[in-house]
């Protein structure tokens, strides 16, 4: 089944080129939001997975073929480390407990989650992502995976450099900041990922940063990047036929009746003027 099927509502989304290789399918897999735990929709394509971001103007509307959609909202859908997908996941999988180090897992017992089969279709994605900041062992033929805080340290640490480097490009008010600040605004992108007792606090007390600065900023770049009702799926059995949005009641996913022929449109207007 293509990702769009079961789609009631008509969204506008703008996704990178799959290019040659694959089929150019994807599949739109439910799994856990990394910071949240909240059900959240990605789409899953040529072994590439990929979050929804959205935008929209205070007044706008789509022309789709000979309609026009009263959602003016545009999509886009962005690669995402899986690594940060992972995390919440490898940690509960290890079953660490006070000085305790963990349990070595395999995969496939590490990916079995009740209620989301999505991570499962993951499985060769994760096994070559994760060695970053796993300890691996071999048996045989059989590989074991254990979460290693060392290597989780050092790999957010990577990424926050990485980040800290690419902002003055993207916007020149980065480079007229002090270095600080655009520090602390490479933690706060990260901390939208990252649940902030296990990982943002560790990260921030070894950068030295206040952890109160970072996740204000956190908080805000959350609620601006959400994307509303169709990809935030609340946790229970009813998946398919609910949608939330923040600080409402879920509610069924209804059929677009706003939507209008254009040719009737024009057609009425010309008797109109007669």
């Amino acid at each position: 089944m293509s990702w769009w099927e079961g789609v009631q509502e008509s969204r506008v989304l703008v996704a990178p080129d799959p290019g040659t290789n694959g089929n150019g399918l994807g599949h739109m897999i439910l799994l856990r939001h990394p910071r949240s735990g909240n059900a959240t929709q990605y789409l899953f394509v040529n072994g590439m997975l990929q979050e929804f971001q959205w935008f929209k103007n205070l007044y706008g509307s789509w022309f789709l073929g000979d309609y026009t959609s009263e959602d003016g909202r545009l999509y886009l859908s962005t690669p995402v480390d899986p690594v940060f997908i992972m995390l919440p996941i490898f940690e509960e999988a290890r079953m660490k407990k006070g000085d305790d180090l963990g349990k070595f897992r395999q995969l496939d017992e590490i990916l079995f989650i009740d209620g989301y089969p999505g991570y499962q279709q993951l499985t060769s994605l994760v096994e070559n992502c994760m060695q970053v900041v796993c300890e691996v062992k071999e048996v045989g033929s059989i590989k074991f995976f254990r979460l290693d805080d060392t290597k989780v340290l050092r790999w957010l640490c990577y990424k926050v450099c990485q980040l800290k480097q690419t902002l003055p490009k993207l916007d020149k008010n980065y480079a007229v900041q002090s270095e600080k600040d655009t520090l602390v605004d490479a933690v706060s992108i990260l901390g939208e990922y990252l649940n902030e007792e296990h990982w943002l606090q560790p990260l921030c007390n070894h950068l030295k940063l206040n952890i109160l600065e970072v996740t204000g900023k956190t908080q805000a770049n959350a609620e601006e990047s959400n994307p509303p009702g169709l990809y935030n799926v609340p946790q229970s059995d009813d998946k398919k036929g609910t949608i939330v949005k923040k600080g409402r009641q879920a509610k069924k996913i209804k059929l677009e009746t706003e939507s209008h022929n254009i040719k009737d449109m024009f057609s009425r207007a010309s008797r109109r003027k007669k």
